[in-house]
């Protein structure tokens, strides 16, 4: 049998940082450790951190109460108004926003204070997407709109004299967001449209796809809730059918690949390499 990983699984330099950052400061042990959120979507590295005496602060009421420690925000970002709490509370605050999600944050904030309402191609509930949201001028002055379906492209409505600015969670699906730009771009209206996908990310599902349409089965690997892992999987079912998406070794049925000669493994950005290397060993070494 021939066992392929894709060269881009795993790991992208963002996640890696944010996550690096977290074992630093859990190494130095000075004081309480936070990150605002699970740092990454990776039930085991998450599980890992909080055995090293990391905690996770659930939401904003939970912030607000602390006043002591260390708290790391994770590579998704935060809105303004979180991280003007954080340094309004006095913590020692350590920023591990990805620098491509830096950018949008000061693309909304630039724009938006120009007047330009803001389209955001992405998954309104993904915690990018809730900090890209909270960088847009004050409500009321301008629009904020997060459009991830056709359906909602074709219903977006601009008024005369509309002047709007489009960006893309970076971990958006490539073809997906090309689909939806071209729906709303033939409205006819102002519109500056910055591609902020991430390269990597783009990559990555470029590279899942070629490797789909010449595999007999693929596996994918990534956290059940990681949006850029459940993208990878959606694009290589479309090219695969035998397409498994599977967070550890220990949700792979290898009975399932029996019958294949060519099998292709990705794995998302919050997948570490020794998940991927597992699962690949365990597939080599029963075929």
């Amino acid at each position: 049998m021939k066992v392929v990983v894709a060269k881009s699984a795993g790991f992208c330099f963002g996640v890696k940082r944010a996550v690096q950052t977290v074992y630093d400061e859990a190494e130095k042990a000075k004081g309480k450790i936070y990150t605002y959120g699970p740092i990454i979507h990776n039930e085991q590295v998450v599980e890992d951190l909080a055995k090293r005496g990391v905690e996770i602060i659930g939401g904003i009421d939970e912030l607000d109460s602390i006043r002591e420690g260390t708290v790391i925000i994770r590579s998704h970002g935060v809105s303004r108004d979180t991280q003007n709490l954080l340094m309004k509370n006095n913590v020692n605050l350590i920023d591990a926003t990805c620098p491509f999600v830096k950018k949008i944050h000061n693309i909304v904030k630039e724009k938006s204070s120009e007047g330009y309402n803001i389209i955001i191609i992405g998954n309104e509930n993904h915690p990018e997407v809730e900090g890209i949201m909270g960088w847009a001028a004050p409500s009321g002055k301008v629009r904020i709109t997060v459009i991830d379906t056709e359906e909602k492209a074709e219903n977006y409505v601009f008024s005369k004299g509309d002047k709007t600015c489009l960006v893309s969670q970076t971990t958006f699906n490539y073809n997906k967001f090309n689909k939806l730009v071209e729906i709303i771009e033939k409205k006819g209206y102002d519109i500056i449209v910055v591609n902020t996908i991430c390269h990597a990310t783009d990559e990555r599902q470029k590279e899942a796809a070629e490797l789909a349409k010449a595999a007999d089965a693929m596996i994918v690997i990534g956290g059940k809730s990681s949006s850029n892992t459940q993208k990878l999987y959606d694009i290589c079912k479309d090219e695969c059918k035998n397409t498994y998406y599977i967070q550890t070794p220990v949700d792979l049925d290898l009975r399932k690949l029996q019958a294949c000669n060519y099998v292709g493994i990705t794995a998302g950005a919050s997948t570490p390499n020794n998940i991927i290397e597992e699962v690949q060993t365990n597939v080599r070494n029963e075929f």
